[in-house]
């Protein structure tokens, strides 16, 4: 009798010691939790009012417990998604304990109304996790408005997009190589954060003066509409070729459009026309050694440059403006910049045709033809441009140093006034093989009568 009471006695410490072992709690400010994902994603796409749930794993694998002091949805009771945390839907809680090599289960809902049209087209939230006096957070993204969502995806088979809804890409969109993607008019592709387009095949975005191809930001609120950064840009990869974009509103990226490489035929690597490119973090357009031909286009606030284009390469530039004002950057580089030089290693050839364009700026140059390789060779044909430029090497058929009178810079409107000194100057481009298709009429669709203006507005 007295064995079996001592067994029982040195059990029951074992046990209360087990027992005291969970609840001593780490107060250690290393400590860390981790999570099944870093973050939820809901990916259903609602057509009605629908709701869905998805499951969390919050482990502590601390040999100690941790006390959570509160976990909570940082939206709050006005959040689209609720907890369920031990049996309770909750949007915070407070004082749960994890024990140390342990986890717990949180499931999270969303409650989604497509058709809401105030809603954003990705809802988002987090989880916030306070403890030791420190914080960790798990992010929630969900569908919010009726849309097309592409996660991740990349495009094997020639396809076409409409107008019907908007396109949002998270994370990244590839066109594949020998893969047409077509943007038919009015198609609205939209990014959401650090999202990118790559194109190793051919984009065809075909918009028109009424209904313009648009390539934006998905936060649609009235405070990001000028914010630049908020998406990383298109990117045509030297394998992609005869792209066109025409009649485009490229805005609030990082970098609008970069194309790597020159052509791989005798097509252009990419016709730019009538497209707007604004809100640019870093450049609106950045060319390594490559083809751009670019007719009636409008470039403006630009954190860096507005054209940026190294290492060589063929760029035939005409009628488009350049407008080097940017409020929200303090720029110090060129806002057109071309060299035929990246690196130490990479070089080339660079020719440039350049009329009817006008660049101009809040620096004194604003326009600049670097050549920094020996062996490289450099033709450039610039003939009839307004110029801002500390330099007179030019020849005396372009316009310098004179204000183009834009008709209100500051609210991103670059129609000349009729005293402006770029009117009735441009060089007659009726022989120009682009002419009867692009270069006969302005960014407003406008008849183009020569002499025409500078720039990519007519005022006739």
């Amino acid at each position: 009798m007295r064995i079996k009471l001592l067994l029982l006695s040195i059990l029951t410490s074992l046990i209360f010691a087990a027992c005291n072992k969970d609840e001593e709690l780490t107060l250690d400010l290393d400590a860390k939790l981790n999570f099944s994902s870093d973050s939820v994603l809901f990916d259903t796409v609602f057509t009605a009012v629908g709701s869905s749930t998805r499951r969390l794993k919050i482990y502590n694998r601390n040999s100690r417990a941790i006390n959570l002091n509160q976990i909570r949805l940082s939206g709050g009771n006005n959040s689209a998604f609720s907890l369920n945390i031990n049996g309770q839907a909750v949007s915070e809680t407070n004082n749960l304990k994890i024990n140390g090599n342990d986890s717990i289960n949180v499931f999270v809902k969303v409650n989604i109304n497509p058709t809401q049209q105030d809603l954003p087209f990705i809802v988002q939230d987090s989880i916030l996790c306070y403890f030791n006096g420190k914080k960790q957070r798990i992010a929630l993204v969900a569908y919010g408005q009726n849309a097309v969502f592409i996660n991740s995806a990349t495009i094997k088979n020639n396809t076409v997009w409409n107008s019907k809804l908007p396109y949002i890409i998270y994370k990244s969109l590839t066109v594949a190589e020998n893969t047409n993607l077509t943007l038919e008019p009015g198609t609205k592709i939209l990014f959401h954060g650090n999202s990118t387009m790559s194109i190793k095949g051919t984009l065809t975005a075909l918009g028109t003066k009424a209904d313009s191809v648009v390539f934006a930001s998905d936060r649609l609120e009235k405070l990001y509409s000028n914010e630049t950064g908020q998406w990383n840009g298109i990117h045509f990869y030297p394998e992609s070729k005869n792209s066109r974009i025409n009649y485009a509103v490229i805005k609030n990226g990082i970098t609008g459009i970069t194309v790597d490489s020159l052509s791989v035929n005798d097509q252009p690597k990419l016709l730019l026309t009538n497209t707007i490119i604004k809100n640019m973090e870093v450049v609106g357009f950045l060319g390594y050694q490559t083809d751009l031909t670019a007719f009636n286009n409008l470039f403006f606030n630009c954190g860096q440059y507005l054209l940026y284009g190294v290492g060589g390469g063929k760029y035939n530039l005409k009628q488009n403006t350049f407008a080097g004002y940017n409020p929200y950057f303090a720029r110090k580089t060129a806002a057109v910049y071309f060299s035929d030089y990246i690196s130490n290693t990479q070089s080339g050839n660079l020719n440039i045709d350049f009329y009817n364009n006008i660049v101009w700026g809040s620096l004194s140059n604003e326009f600049l033809i670097d050549k920094k390789v020996a062996n490289t060779l450099l033709t450039a044909t610039v003939k009839n441009n307004l110029l801002k430029i500390n330099t007179n090497t030019l020849n005396d058929t372009n316009l310098l140093n004179s204000d183009p009178l834009f008709i209100n810079a500051d609210a991103g409107n670059f129609r000349l006034a009729k005293g402006s000194p770029a009117n009735n100057k441009g060089f007659d481009l009726s022989n120009d093989s682009y002419f009867n298709a692009y270069l006969n009429k302005d960014l407003n669709y406008k008849l183009r009568i020569f002499p025409s203006e500078l720039g990519c507005y007519e005022n006739n």
